[in-house]
Order: structure tokens, then sequence, then C-alpha cells
């Protein structure tokens, strides 16, 4: 082959090289990211949320929070001292005593109330979370006024009944106020169970762990907080344990949902350690 046509034609292979790379380079601009950065998985299709794991997530909320009522103080407890309530004694239909409601993020306002359930843990009564407001970020409080706690064992029973865009339980513990405290909650849409603090109404995942959380049944929801260890139980299961030192001093604790979950709960117990 003569000169002239060797040097064209390793022109041509170049040129050819050079324009698949610009291609390559194109489709990875092109590739969605999700909120940590790194490429969306190949399986994972447009708009669906990714697979939960048990690794830390960013923090959620808005820059500026909703504004809350301040707290009104309550006096900390000594160890042993004990707390139980089973809604029992309460009227159904309206709030139970001893507590009152409040709400971190935005969407419409709360509703719990006192109600009837043949299959409630102890009979006959569960206080209930019935509003359907779908507005995501939205995450209605029942708080209890009698106590606060530092080191607690604190628990409860929940019934996830239903909810489209969240079908969720929780519990708090060392509430500061609506947008200051530490939450664990078990998800029946996600199957998990995650342990956050919500500081100045943005939560953060620092524990988490994937588990069957079932519709329709009772479920316990349990923590154990000493100092900065904070461990979690599921149906009896240690399920998370770890340690964060954003809430130090004693708060109150409560009960918990997002957006449009209706959830029941009974017998929410805590003693002071």
């Amino acid at each position: 082959m003569s000169s002239p046509k060797v040097v064209l034609l390793a022109g041509v292979l170049l040129g050819l090289i050079v324009l698949i790379s610009c291609n390559d380079s194109d489709e990875d601009d092109k590739r969605p990211s999700n909120a940590n950065g790194t490429a969306q998985s190949a399986n994972q299709k447009p708009g669906e949320k990714p697979v939960a794991d048990e690794g830390e997530e960013g923090e959620e909320g808005p820059a500026t929070p909703a504004a809350v009522a301040a707290e009104k103080a309550a006096p900390q407890q000594t160890a042993g001292k004990q707390f139980a309530y089973n809604f029992d004694a309460d009227t159904p239909g309206q709030m139970p005593a001893k507590f009152h409601s409040a709400k971190t993020g935005g969407g419409a306002q709360e509703k719990w109330v006192v109600s009837a359930d043949p299959m409630a843990p102890s009979k006959p009564n569960v206080v209930a979370q019935t509003s359907t407001d779908q507005t995501d970020y939205r995450f209605p409080l029942l708080i209890a006024d009698e106590a606060s706690f530092q080191d607690l064992d604190v628990s409860v029973k929940f019934k996830a009944v239903s909810g489209s865009i969240d079908r969720a339980g929780g519990l708090v513990f060392r509430l500061k106020d609506p947008n200051n405290y530490y939450i664990v909650r078990a998800n029946a849409l996600e199957n998990n169970y995650r342990l956050y603090h919500v500081v100045n109404g943005r939560r953060s995942q620092f524990a988490g762990a994937n588990l069957k959380v079932t519709s329709g049944e009772w479920h316990e929801l349990r923590v154990e907080a000493a100092g900065n260890k904070i461990t979690c139980y599921y149906d009896g299961n240690k399920k998370i344990e770890a340690a964060d030192d954003t809430f130090k001093d004693a708060g109150k604790v409560g009960l918990w949902t997002k957006a449009d979950s209706v959830t029941y709960f009974d017998d929410l117990k805590v003693t002071a350690k």
C-alpha cells in the first residue's frame, strides 16, 4: 500500500475512535444520577425509588422549617419511674387525655382520635392518626405531656392500617419540640426500620435495618436510650444499635406517623432509667 493511502487510512481510523469516545461521554452525561451523585442503576426505572439499604441517608426537609409552638416544660423523671397509656379510659372520637398533637413539616392539620378496636392489644380502645393528607414531608405527632426522660425504655404497639404515600408508625423520644427529636419508625410500604434525628425540622437517618413490616397486624416498637447509645427492637428482637450525640438532654416521648399513614397505637409504656 502506498504511503499516502496509509496516512489517509490512519486518519480515518483516528477519527472513528474520537467519535466513539465522544458518544460514550455524552451517554454518561445523560445518565440520571441519584441524590448522592452516583449513577442510577440500569435496573431502576425513571422516577422509581432506589432500593432501600442500611446506609445513611442525606438530610431531608426544607431549609427553613415551619414554625412550631414551644413545648411546655415537663418534669424529668428519676430512674424507675414509669408511665403507661392504654387509652381505654378515654372517650372515643376525642383526643386522649394527657397528650397534645403537633406536626413536623407541611400539609394539613394532623388528626389523632381515640377509637374502639375489637383487635386492640388491650381492649377496647386505641389511639389513631386518621388524616390522609398526602403531603410527603408531613409528620403528625402525638406528644405525652406528663413527663420528660433522658435515659429510658419506651415501647408501643402499632398497626399500619392504610396509606399510599407512606404506611408507617414510630416512637419519638428526647423531644425538645416538634422540630427537634429522635424518631425510630417502621414502614410497611418500604419494609424497613429506621432511626433518625430531626434537627430544626430537617430529618437525617443515622441507622437502620431492612425487615418485613406487615400491614393490618399489630407489632411492637421498643427503644432503650442510655447516654448516646440507642438500641431499637422490633417485635422483641434487637434490630438497631447506634450511638449519636445530637440530643443529650431529657425530652418528651410520643407517637409519629408520616404523610397519609393511617396508623393505630396501643399500650405506650415508658420507664426512666
